[in-house]
């Protein structure tokens, strides 16, 4: 996207082992605050072998990726503006059914809660079919650097 700012654009394009596509991508543009949801497509970005166990483990890093991310963007914010320090205090991840992590998944995230320097987000994973593979919850430290 031309109009994201080069230091996001960057990143979101760099060679990396998970391929990320926003569906809201402008949201990275215009720093307006929206309902605390997004959505991203996710894959690995080479063929896997067929052992689900390996498939498991490429979701359960990629997971963890963009899901703070979420609970910033009610407040027109992101992990990007320089202004934040973000990290994960826990992670849980649930399977639910077989699916590959070198196909494409939706994985939808909401976050319910973000107050007293913390963020709760959840994520949903879903195949290109619409069946649910996994679930996820997360609390995130959340809050503006120091100046000092």
């Amino acid at each position: 996207m031309p109009t994201m700012p080069q230091a996001i654009r960057s990143y979101f394009e760099r060679e990396r082992p998970i391929e990320l596509r926003h569906c809201d991508p402008m949201r990275y543009v215009d720093g307006k605050p929206r309902p605390p949801e997004q959505s991203v497509w996710i894959r690995a970005t080479a063929p896997l072998p067929d052992d689900p166990a390996i498939h498991q483990c490429v979701l359960a890093y990629a997971s963890d990726m963009t899901l703070l991310d979420a609970a910033l963007v009610a407040h027109g914010s992101t992990v990007f503006s320089g202004e934040i320090q973000a990290a994960s205090l826990d992670h849980a991840l649930w399977f639910h059914r077989p699916f590959r992590a070198d196909e494409w998944l939706l994985y939808t995230q909401d976050s319910p809660f973000a107050g007293g320097a913390r963020g709760f987000t959840r994520g949903r994973i879903y195949t290109e079919a619409g069946e649910l593979v996994a679930s996820v919850a997360q609390e995130g430290l959340i809050r503006r650097r120091r100046k000092d």
